[in-house]
């Protein structure tokens, strides 16, 4: 597949699940024209892992760079934490367009727990991890020595913030083809029916020895054919989750959902 590149730049078509990732050195406080190099190797490394190549390559430096490494008033735009933003929902968008084609008999409330299992901080971490990000996001001294690179929050950041970095440079084809290689698999792996997340929470609330969780409607929009409802859940000690759905339902489910992949519950597979 290739998707629009800006200038010169050109696709990488291999698939990053059939590369075998080598190590990158770490990207350490370096000086003058020597930084530069490594930088500039770094960012052609992880193209080639990605799939990708920038024709602007200074957004993807901003994208692995953390807050930490800017100097003077530590200007928050010239990190990735913009790009996360923008990637979040670019990434959203793309996992719920592959759900959509891949699963064509699921119903809203199943295609809704898949794409909260694939979206997640965790999944983002593993997704990080198979690609060797962490070897290239760009941190302070201090973040340096604290173990920043390996640090599983910064490591989905900085995922999200990548796609938002291609999305940018390349557009939506382009962000496409960079999810669907990086996540076709773990797509795959989810085939299996899950079970469903009201149940599921309910068994863990239970579990752990809190009441039936409880839910509650709190917004209804739309016309009277077509409405959508906000639902949330709540669960003592545990701040509450909202979610929604054409029906009071499917939003109770959305919510659940939501509650599990924030507390980091795995989505529960039937048997058979």
């Amino acid at each position: 597949m290739s998707g629009r590149r800006k200038g010169k730049s050109a696709a990488i078509c291999e698939p990053a699940a059939a590369q075998s990732v080598a190590p990158v050195a770490p990207l350490a406080q370096a000086d003058g024209s020597k930084r530069t190099r490594r930088r500039k190797l770094a960012g052609t490394v992880l193209e080639e892992r990605i799939g990708y190549r920038f024709g602007d390559p200074p957004t993807l430096e901003m994208a692995l760079t953390h807050i930490s490494a800017l100097k003077g008033a530590r200007n928050r735009g010239g990190s990735y934490q913009r790009l996360e933003f923008l990637g979040d929902h670019v990434l959203g968008l793309v996992i719920s367009d592959m759900l959509y084609r891949t699963f064509p008999k699921a119903d809203e409330g199943e295609l809704s727990r898949r794409l909260a299992d694939l979206v997640r901080k965790e999944t983002c971490t593993e997704i990080a991890r198979s690609v060797d990000l962490g070897a290239v996001i760009r941190v302070g001294s201090s973040e340096h020595n604290a173990g920043a690179r390996s640090r599983p929050a910064i490591l989905a950041d900085v995922c999200e913030a990548v796609i938002g970095a291609v999305y940018l440079d390349g557009g939506y084809k382009a962000a496409e083809e960079v999810v669907e290689r990086l996540w076709q698999v773990r797509l795959r792996a989810t085939a299996q029916p899950l079970r469903d997340p009201k149940t599921v929470l309910q068994e863990w609330a239970q579990a752990r020895g809190l009441p039936t969780p409880a839910y509650r409607e709190i917004a209804r929009s739309g016309p009277d054919h077509s409405p959508e409802f906000r639902v949330a859940v709540q669960l003592p000690a545990l701040a509450p989750a909202e979610g929604l759905g054409r029906s009071k339902r499917a939003a109770e489910q959305a919510a659940a959902a939501a509650m599990l992949a924030r507390e980091g519950v795995e989505p529960a597979r039937r048997n058979g």
